[in-house]
């Protein structure tokens, strides 16, 4: 949208919008060319078992995470179970990897059970999904040096705290790299397997992580709140 003066003989200085291109209800969308979409789809069994699997793998894991750890903040049940939290923490977290690889098995058996797409089956996507992986391990492995094992699996929760923020690499580059990392991941597998079902789990991991974040981030800074307000307290 451009803004333009209005010329009129009454030297009316009032300035008036200008629809450019008519604005988008002048789109005609049945001539949009869905063609590469049809393709992607048609390579997709939605009903096939191992694709409903990976789904529902998917979608649990960062619900099961945020469930257990937000009633541990709550309970301490957890960490009277084993003892500390420390060791609760670590329970968690051994179980929170499981998941994942089971995770990541599922999204592979999903991949190898549906047909490849020749249009992904190219040199050139073949090397953008390695890259991306290479990026994705980059991100991942310097989320977990930087946070340590238990900074990486929700040790806030149990009462676990840093004592500052970290804000070193790769969180100097981006946000959550942890997250962000693994989606890279799995979108370089697909790409390298030329799937269009990993294209499709793949957006359902960038999503499901993003509703974890909006969870997440919150109630982690809530929790880092609450100690600074009990340290002034004291």
């Amino acid at each position: 949208m451009s803004a333009a003066p209005d010329e009129n003989p009454a030297g009316n200085n009032q300035r008036v919008l200008l629809d450019c291109c008519g604005g988008l209800n002048n789109v005609d969308y049945s001539k949009m060319d869905l063609t590469p979409m049809e393709g992607l789809l048609k390579h997709i069994d939605f009903g096939d078992a191992s694709f409903c699997i990976a789904v529902i793998a998917i979608i649990f894991n960062p619900f099961f995470w945020n469930v257990v750890a937000r009633w541990e903040h709550r309970t301490r049940r957890l960490s009277r179970l084993f003892g500390g939290p420390y060791l609760a923490c670590y329970c968690l977290g051994f179980v929170i990897i499981l998941l994942n690889v089971y995770r990541s098995h599922s999204m592979t058996v999903a991949m190898k059970a549906q047909a490849r797409w020749e249009v992904m089956d190219r040199t050139d996507v073949f090397y953008a999904g390695v890259a991306l992986m290479v990026l994705g391990t980059v991100l991942v492995v310097g989320s977990f040096l930087a946070l340590g094992f238990v900074g990486t699996f929700l040790g806030d929760y149990f009462g676990i705290l840093m004592d500052e923020k970290v804000t070193g690499f790769p969180f100097n580059i981006i946000e959550n790299p942890m997250y962000w990392g693994s989606t890279a991941n799995y979108l370089g597998l697909a790409l390298i397997g030329a799937s269009p079902v990993g294209l499709v789990l793949t957006a359902i991991v960038a999503v499901s992580y993003k509703v974890a974040i909006q969870f997440e981030g919150p109630f982690t800074e809530k929790i880092y709140q609450e100690r600074s307000q009990r340290r002034k307290l004291e």
